[in-house]
């Protein structure tokens, strides 16, 4: 079969279908709508599926072939607490919330290639299993998937991610390190409250906390080596109740991002230790609490083969980008990563003539080339149908 071809049939189906998702943008764990309008496609389609977690859902689409192996397709489905500043007629219609990274477009291309698969299950033996995750964006819901056995049996795993950096028709597909590990920490500082203009009388957990923020920035530049890149930052700082009191409570929030184990494990230990020697220094405590968000994402070189034969075989030759740069963003994707070989794909949709398409993720300006949504679904489907087919 013409998997691009078919792809280009689906393309007015792949573009209506994202437009909705941008419209409609929920939250991590709250992708009630989202995940509802997921299932109702999959039902069109004739594909069986189930929900993991509350907003979390699992296709399972066999062929009619002879096989029984099984190939794993990820796409995540949660949008951002961001304004859309982008004046488009897909704007989000949900205020202060958007799909400003592309997990629309991820959504979309999936079902898109569940499309193609379903209309072609002649093509195939074996079965494909169509990962819907929420909550990316925070860390969570790739380990509900692998603890409902979605990997169990499966022999690949294979996902994508828009590129604002990467022209529209090109496709990223890097062998090994492509994304850090992503650590979220939260440090309470307590104190003691007393009148500003007696300060020996308390424990100011502002100022502890301004001197955590200022020194943990003193382990990457003088405690980490300069050739392996590691950042730790401070996103909010919340402090005090009143202009002209000590403040008894400070909070705040980071994260860490970090290539190799080691380093990961280090940072962690050195953040605690830096947040409870600062307090105990000025007569408060630090209690902090560290989330697992992402593991380094690191692509498996013969999957990366694979799946570039295939985006060779749809595009052409010499719309494969392999030397991407090293991106400091995560991508809980790494998860699946661990269990099963599997690779990341990196889907070009940045488009000069289309100025909001090269705007980085994360900003309320951001937009995707829906051209690229046609090369996201033929990847999905060939894939597929290049290992069961």
């Amino acid at each position: 079969m013409d998997v691009r071809k078919a792809a280009e049939a689906a393309r007015d189906y792949l573009v209506s279908i994202r437009r909705e998702f941008h419209q409609h943008p929920e939250l991590s764990m709250q992708e009630f709508r989202t995940a509802q309008r997921i299932e109702e496609e999959l039902d069109r389609l004739g594909i069986p599926h189930t929900r993991v977690g509350e907003t979390g859902v699992l296709g399972t689409l066999r062929g009619e072939k002879e096989g029984g192996r099984a190939v794993v397709l990820r796409a995540d489905i949660d949008a951002l607490p961001i304004e859309e500043t982008h004046e488009c007629a897909y704007r989000s219609q949900n205020p202060g919330v958007m799909h400003a990274c592309g997990h629309d477009a991820h959504a979309a291309c999936l079902l898109g290639g569940a499309k193609i698969l379903a209309e072609h299950r002649d093509a195939f033996g074996g079965e494909v299993r169509l990962v819907f995750q929420p909550a990316e964006e925070i860390g969570q819901g790739a380990k509900p998937f692998i603890a409902a056995g979605v990997l169990d049996g499966a022999e690949r795993v294979f996902g994508l991610h828009t590129a604002h950096d990467l022209r529209s028709g090109t496709v990223g597909l890097k062998p090994g390190l492509n994304n850090a590990a992503v650590d979220h920490f939260r440090i309470e500082v307590h104190g003691k409250s007393t009148h500003v203009s007696t300060p020996y009388l308390g424990t100011d957990a502002l100022y502890i906390a301004s001197q955590i923020v200022v020194a943990v920035q003193g382990l990457v530049t003088r405690m980490t080596s300069p050739t392996e890149p590691v950042i730790i930052g401070i996103g909010c700082l919340n402090a005090g109740t009143t202009y002209n009191a000590v403040a008894e409570h400070a909070v705040m929030e980071g994260t860490t991002r970090t290539v190799s184990q080691e380093s990961r494990d280090r940072i962690r230990r050195l953040v605690t230790e830096t947040a409870d020697s600062i307090a105990a220094i000025y007569g408060g405590t630090a209690e902090i609490v560290w989330t697992d968000f992402a593991a380094a994402l690191i692509n498996d070189a013969e999957v990366c083969r694979e799946a570039a034969a295939v985006a060779d075989s749809l595009l052409g030759e010499g719309h494969v980008v392999t030397d991407r740069e090293l991106s400091l963003s995560g991508d809980n994707f790494a998860e699946f990563e661990l269990c099963r070989p599997g690779a990341y794909a990196y889907l070009g949709t940045g488009n000069p003539d289309k100025p909001h398409t090269v705007i980085s993720n994360h900003n309320g300006g951001f937009d995707v080339d829906e051209d690229a949504l046609v090369t996201g679904a033929a990847l999905y489907a060939g894939y597929a149908l290049a290992r069961l087919g």
